[in-house]
């Protein structure tokens, strides 16, 4: 078993040694990076062991162990009983032999992406990295590679900034379920071991004060897990999945964060840390908004997560894969209220990155080749858009199919430019922005300002174009699938 204590006194030495200490009070001093700001678009992976069985989602580790579930029915059909075939029994058949660094790096580069997030821990507790505190990681064990070391190189070879995220504090509970029964999970097991804890599965997952409390055991262990993948790797970003927010666990929230920070100060970096659910206190770190976004603009910066397949984050075998105009549209919209888009691809066990995966990014990455100008390193305008479509607010929103129209727009400024995004082509060319119209005194003023000329990005010919009350009226024979930006010079 691993011995903790003389980590734990590296986290409080370098705590201790400041900028930041483990309070709330020092870590609102914080501030998001300009880089992180500017990016606007990352690609985070899911990629373990649950890749292997393919079925239902990522969560088949604890759904294979739930009785009566669609995970468990398959496994006993498919692998046998549970204490004969675990879940620790897919590791030697994870052999990723097909697992390409730089090619999934120079897709992602493809893609338009600026950073890139995998998935360091899931809830199961497989580590996809080389660690000294559990010999149950993938530098050991199935494909034996620090997959986290490897993408981290290529990555930044590809000019993409590294992240990784940790789902280990759901892991409490996550593979409770296979105690209630004679399955591999029973099997003694102590700190360090695969299944441990296994704790019983709280009623609601939401509830802040759930028993059995996560034990400060397991919070070190989670803790030095944590500032692990930080000293090894040096991420800029750190996301970590809900449940953080739980009572138990928010002195170790603080503690990270301060450790986090004081190193990246250490060695001229810089931090983000992504949460959700309220887990950290507001202006300490970056808030998520998993698999949905915001109905309005933001005064603070903020971060979607979703994935390209609406059924789960990891590969399945019948993955319901989203269009990539709907997930260009979400970003045009994150954007324009002051948010970024972390997209999700979930590759299959051999390490390959299906098709429609693919097909996905690159088309992503087409049309921001040609209209990136208006997203990277973009600012909000005085308001984010305006026309018929409501977005849905909040979290787990995203399979509501939104249907945007050609009046549709969508607003960002950058490098002295006014962007206006038409969500949708019009079928005959023409669009109309109101908020864009000449103003008179009667009415309330949006803009008084001057425009010297409009540009169709990706349109070799220049637009018709022409103001007056009702709006900024543009007669274009652009065709596109994705959103249309105009580039408008203001006097």
């Amino acid at each position: 078993m691993y011995d903790m204590t003389k980590y734990l006194n590296t986290i409080e030495d370098v705590i201790a040694g400041g900028p930041y200490q483990d309070t709330w009070e020092s870590l609102s001093r914080y501030t998001v990076p300009e880089w992180y700001k500017n990016a606007k678009f990352g690609i985070f992976i899911h990629w373990g062991i649950y890749s292997v069985p393919a079925f239902g989602s990522e969560w088949y580790s604890r759904n294979m162990y739930v009785k009566d579930s669609p995970e468990y029915k398959h496994h006993v059909e498919t692998y046998g009983r549970h204490k004969d075939f675990g879940y620790k029994d897919f590791i030697p058949m994870f052999t990723a032999d097909k697992f390409d660094p730089d090619a999934w790096a120079e897709l992602f580069a493809e893609a338009g992406a600026r950073y890139v997030v995998p998935v360091a821990e899931h809830h199961d507790g497989f580590q996809m990295y080389e660690s000294e505190i559990s010999h149950w990681n993938a530098a050991e064990m199935g494909p034996k590679r620090d997959v986290l070391g490897q993408l981290e190189e290529s990555c930044k070879k590809n000019g993409m900034e590294i992240g990784a995220s940790s789902h280990r504090v759901e892991h409490w509970f996550f593979m409770g379920h296979g105690r209630e029964y004679d399955s591999d999970v029973r099997e003694p097991m102590e700190r360090g071991d695969f299944y441990w804890p296994a704790m019983p599965e709280p009623e609601s997952l939401q509830d802040l004060y759930s028993e059995p409390m996560p034990t400060e055991e397991f919070l070190q262990d989670w803790l030095v897990r944590c500032c692990e993948i930080v000293d090894k790797y040096r991420p800029k970003i750190v996301y970590f999945d809900w449940w953080i927010q739980h009572s138990a666990v928010r002195p170790y929230l603080r503690k990270f964060a301060a450790y986090y920070y004081n190193r990246a100060a250490q060695w001229g970096s810089e931090a983000v840390i992504n949460y959700k659910h309220d887990a950290f206190l507001f202006g300490t770190a970056v808030p998520d908004v998993e698999r949905g976004q915001f109905a309005d603009i933001k005064p603070y910066f903020w971060q979607t997560d979703t994935a390209i397949a609406l059924n789960s984050w990891g590969y399945t075998e019948h993955n319901d894969f989203r269009p990539a105009e709907d997930i260009i549209c979400d970003l045009v919209d994150i954007v324009s209220k002051n948010g970024c888009l972390l997209l999700n691809v979930g590759p299959k066990p051999d390490g390959t990155i299906t098709q429609e995966d693919k097909a996905v990014l690159l088309k992503i990455g087409a049309w921001l080749k040609t209209n990136g100008e208006a997203i990277y390193g973009s600012r909000v305008w005085r308001r984010y858009g305006e026309g018929p479509t409501q977005v849905v607010d909040g979290q787990f929103s995203d399979s509501i199919k939104k249907n945007f129209t050609s009046r549709d727009f969508r607003f960002t400024t950058a490098d002295g430019y006014l962007y206006a995004i038409a969500m949708k082509c019009s079928g005959d060319g023409e669009y109309c922005i109101r908020s864009l119209g000449i103003q008179d005194a009667s009415r309330q003023a949006n803009f008084h300002g001057i425009i010297r000329d409009v540009e169709v990005l990706g349109c070799g010919e220049k637009p018709q174009w022409s103001r007056d009350q009702e709006g900024l009226h543009i007669r274009s024979g652009f065709v596109g699938d994705g959103p249309v930006v105009f580039k408008l010079e203001l006097e």
